[in-house]
């Protein structure tokens, strides 16, 4: 990484440079210890797929709950998203708390002529490329399975890194107010959880109680799985991907409000 005067100095790095800069300082780490996340974000989508669409799914037959399709196929585009917000969930929480309180990188950068902005959109950039990673070598794995069912999956891709930011920036934004990993823990267990089960990736939420549906329907995952599932099978209407893509398009631009302030509150120097 270049050698960035201290912020006495004056020396201004513009926008663009700074992310990539921030970029970089992410792929330089990642490069040397891929290994500790690949099972979470490349094994057990996978593994996933394979137990819940080849071996549950030999048990259910295509149907109009399906569309008309295997239900590995009807899986697979889900999935997609299903694994870009867990991803996202991941690296917005214990490495956002372990850049501030354990490995301290942020405030290595921050004396840096590098803004705690720019840092802000560096770490969101550099969750928007994990997410990208992680859902080519999935739709790749899914396709050698036979789960995908033609090119509008290709779709799916950017549906669900859409969905996954939106959760990752209110989620970042959070992580940059806490001082310990507690709150975590419930919200990977009363949040993501509940969302992966209950908002349309294994079964239509039509077959959900009343009162709960309003709950799916609040969610990133919800309006991420409508979208790369209608990509998928040729049923995306305009109206419809309108307001999914508006839904997740504000939802991203608060988080990205939030986590701009709550990196400059914490980072000022």
């Amino acid at each position: 990484m270049d050698t960035i005067p201290s912020r006495s100095t004056g020396v201004v790095v513009g926008p663009v440079r700074a992310v990539l800069l921030g970029v970089e300082k992410h792929w330089t780490w990642y490069r040397r210890n891929w290994r500790s996340t690949a099972i979470s974000s490349f094994l057990q989508p996978v593994l996933f797929l394979l137990a819940m669409g080849v071996g549950f799914g030999s048990q259910v037959q295509p149907g109009e709950a399906t569309g008309g399709h295997s239900y590995l196929v009807y899986l697979a585009p889900a999935l997609v998203v299903v694994t870009a917000v867990q991803n996202a969930t991941w690296e917005s929480t214990y490495a956002i708390l372990s850049s501030f309180i354990w490995q301290k990188s942020y405030w290595g950068a921050v004396v840096t002529p590098i803004t705690p902005a720019q840092i802000f959109y560096g770490q969101l950039t550099w969750i928007g490329l994990r997410l990208v990673s992680s859902a080519v070598v999935f739709l790749a794995v899914a396709a050698l399975l036979g789960a995908v069912s033609g090119p509008g999956v290709l779709l799916a891709l950017p549906f669900a890194v859409l969905a996954g930011l939106a959760f990752a920036a209110p989620v970042v934004a959070f992580s940059a107010t806490r001082e310990t990993a507690e709150g975590f823990t419930g919200l990977f267990r009363f949040v993501v959880i509940p969302m992966t089960l209950f908002t349309g990736a294994f079964f239509p939420i039509t077959q959900l109680p009343g009162w709960l549906r309003p709950v799916a329907w609040i969610t990133p995952m919800w309006h991420g799985v409508e979208l790369a599932r209608g990509a998928a099978f040729g049923t995306l209407q305009l109206l419809p991907a309108l307001a999914h893509l508006g839904y997740l398009l504000v939802m991203a631009a608060v988080g990205i409000v939030l986590g701009r302030k709550y990196f400059r509150r914490r980072l000022a120097v």
